[in-house]
């Protein structure tokens, strides 16, 4: 199909000065402007105007906004808090996805008698955290940096794996009726194998980089060029493996951060006035794509599918609404040394449902697995859970200040 590139120019001009608009206006509240960039894409989508609807184009230059964010995060991150938040991260991960998945599917299953795919998908459906949600109001309140932020992050980013591990076996069972184990196995282990690689190649490609621009640059706008080459080639190896792109991108963040460790005490420690460099030359173009992708969170989201006079609708949105916030706050109450308003903290930042939940609730409804009721309920929760926790954090890191 032909495209309108006129049309995609007057789109573009929508969604990136109606999420400046309402962020603004949304900051000015002293409400986090991520949600005034998604109030804004469910004004211009199909909830209200129905002028902007998710297209090939916008949905790659979204991607791009999520991985260019979480190369920023990764670049930030102090990779000493990162490590010793590790068991902690791990924690919250696997018991956060385990047991929204497990308790949807039960109460799905057993309570309100779907078939067992359809309760597969609901369970599926409230697992993942929305890592791009929660990572941007964390930098919108300036708390990304902070020793309760790399829990939360380390744990979003694992998450997100096992969203897309279990997206791939229920739909591999879905399709065949079987789960292949070796497939989910080798998927595991080759994200392993990247994540254990891919920041080393990343450090050593940029101290090349740094030395050719130090020596030999001769042409404008080379270290911008270069270091989102290396984003997007590290997204693309990431997806290769089997793995989120995001991944690839924090990965390259990681691996560019101030002091990088390896196994065995070693480490790489990078040059300040170099990375300082680096993030002055990104950061404009970080901040150009980042709102596409939160205004495109709020167009695929259409809440005209939502029948709110359903005395059902109510009974069984209010009982997945609970499965999908006490899942998360239960592996975060389960950390030990914090205080329990750090583990709120932890379990309400990984709430947000956000693009994760809505890939699977639509994979559900074009496959015709789930009906019209179901997916409105889904679509239901999904907006809850992305647009009430980042009011809930902002309280809460005030409280603890």
């Amino acid at each position: 199909m032909e495209v309108d590139v006129s049309q995609v120019f007057l789109v573009l001009f929508l969604i990136l000065v109606s999420a400046k608009i309402f962020g603004e206006i949304f900051a000015y509240l002293r409400i986090p402007p991520v949600l005034g960039e998604v109030f804004a894409g469910l004004i211009l989508g199909p909830s209200f105007l129905n002028i902007v609807q998710p297209s090939e184009i916008l949905k790659i230059l979204a991607e791009i906004g999520i991985i260019l964010l979480l190369f920023e995060v990764g670049l930030e991150t102090d990779i000493k808090k990162l490590k010793d938040a590790g068991k902690k991260s791990v924690i919250v991960a696997i018991i956060g996805a385990l047991v929204p998945f497990v308790l949807g599917f039960l109460i799905s299953y057993y309570v309100l008698n779907l078939s067992l795919i359809v309760s597969l998908f609901i369970g599926g459906t409230l697992t993942a955290t929305s890592i791009g949600i929660t990572v941007r109001v964390l930098k919108d309140i300036n708390k990304h940096k902070t020793d309760v932020a790399q829990i939360v992050i380390g744990a979003a980013v694992i998450d997100d794996i096992l969203g897309v591990v279990l997206l791939v076996m229920i739909y591999d069972f879905v399709i065949t009726g079987t789960v292949n184990i070796y497939t989910t196995l080798r998927m595991i282990l080759l994200i392993a194998v990247f994540f254990a690689l891919a920041p080393v190649i990343a450090n050593i490609i940029s101290k090349l980089i740094h030395i050719y621009d130090k020596k030999f640059r001769k042409v404008e706008g080379f270290i911008p060029s270069i270091i989102i080459s290396l984003i997007l080639i590290f997204a693309y190896l990431s997806h290769k493996f089997g793995a989120p792109e995001i991944l690839g991108a924090f990965t390259a963040g990681l691996a560019l951060s101030r002091r990088f460790f390896l196994p065995f005490g070693a480490s790489f420690q990078s040059d300040p006035k170099f990375l300082e460099k680096i993030e002055s030359q990104i950061k404009p173009i970080i901040h150009l794509f980042t709102p596409i992708f939160f205004v495109m969170v709020g167009v695929s989201i259409n809440l005209k599918v939502i029948n709110l006079s359903s005395y059902d609708f109510w009974i069984i949105s209010l009982v997945l609404l609970l499965i999908a916030v006490v899942g998360k706050m239960i592996g975060a109450f389960l950390l030990r040394n914090l205080s329990l308003l750090k583990k709120s903290i932890v379990g309400f930042a990984m709430v947000p449902r956000g693009e994760v939940g809505l890939i699977f609730a639509e994979l559900g409804r074009t496959t015709d697995i789930l009906n019209p009721v179901i997916y409105a309920i889904l679509v239901f929760v999904i907006v809850i859970t992305t647009l009430i926790p980042p009011f809930i954090l902002k309280y809460l890191f005030r409280r603890e200040e």
